[in-house]
């Protein structure tokens, strides 16, 4: 059985703020050059992180033993810069990177609607790179997270004074508060966006075959955002070369109503498919470090 998610990402709070004040002091570059010596720290000091990418590696993605070390070496340092990176967009040092967009224009037009929209994305690439690019959508965005995960991060952007234009909604396990708040921000016809590939009990799963095994989801964000009828966008910001970042957009198809098919199942299968064609391009940047399948 795989095991779930704890609620908490990889990387501590001292991580973020060596590398805050490295970025601060030393420039983005020089964060680049340390991250190799993280790296390498984090292979055999982080085992269950290494052996899950080694995993992926060599049963899902089917490379060598000789190609999965280099992979894990790509898998840990594009990591790390993705992380440098959005500390330095956060820090307002945007001119650093060149940003390209896919299906841009649909994205927009979904959020100018009048209906509010439920945006999806995962553990890949970085999903906060594209914060300072909504601008004034940034303050209808609501972003779902675990409530351990989200103390964390308000602590470390408080602690720097760092401002982000979103709002979070904090999941609680042992309260339905959040349900609440995220069906008043879409009446108030504003987004809201999850992280749809992880979990953190074994209660109200969907399954699917996903990168050639089955695999969990959360059953929640999907039955949610099949019953909502507000448009559904899977969006994805991944690194490229020379510090650029490609920002793809998805548009759900609407739900067919089929016999013997859950609207929820529906939407996890378009869900699962873009995110294999995102990983089929960007391999190295799948940054679920747990026994993701089973």
């Amino acid at each position: 059985m795989a095991k779930e998610w704890k609620g908490k990402t990889r990387g501590g709070k001292f991580g973020y703020l060596f590398f805050i004040y490295l970025i601060r002091y030393l420039g983005v570059n020089a964060a680049y050059i340390f991250l190799v010596l993280v790296v390498i720290h984090f292979i055999p000091f982080a085992p269950k992180a290494t052996a899950s990418i080694w995993y992926y590696s060599r049963r899902i993605l089917g490379k060598s033993r000789l190609r999965s070390i280099v992979f894990l070496l790509r898998n840990y340092y594009r990591l790390g810069q993705t992380l440098i990176d959005k500390v330095t967009i956060g820090n307002g040092l945007n001119k650093k990177y060149k940003f390209k967009f896919e299906s841009y224009e649909k994205f927009i037009e979904i959020l100018n609607n009048d209906k509010g929209a439920i945006i999806v994305g995962a553990h890949v690439g970085s999903w906060e790179i594209g914060s300072p690019f909504f601008k004034d959508y940034g303050k209808r965005i609501n972003i779902v997270l675990y409530d351990a995960e989200h103390r964390r991060i308000k602590e470390v952007l408080e602690k720097n004074k760092i401002a982000v234009n979103y709002k979070i909604i904090a999941v609680n396990n042992d309260n339905l508060e959040h349900i609440f708040k995220i069906k008043s921000a879409l009446d108030d016809k504003e987004y809201i966006c999850f992280q749809g590939d992880r979990y953190v009990t074994q209660d109200k799963l969907l399954t699917c075959s996903f990168m050639g095994k089955e695999a969990k989801f959360p059953a929640g964000l999907f039955i949610l955002a099949s019953r909502m009828k507000v448009p559904v966008v899977f969006y994805f910001a991944m690194r490229e070369p020379h510090k650029i970042y490609r920002f793809h957009f998805y548009i759900a198809k609407p739900i067919a109503r089929k016999a013997g098919v859950k609207p929820e199942q529906e939407l996890l299968e378009q869900y699962v498919q873009t995110l294999e064609k995102i990983l089929k391009r960007y391999p190295e940047q799948w940054f679920n470090y747990y026994k993701f399948w089973g």
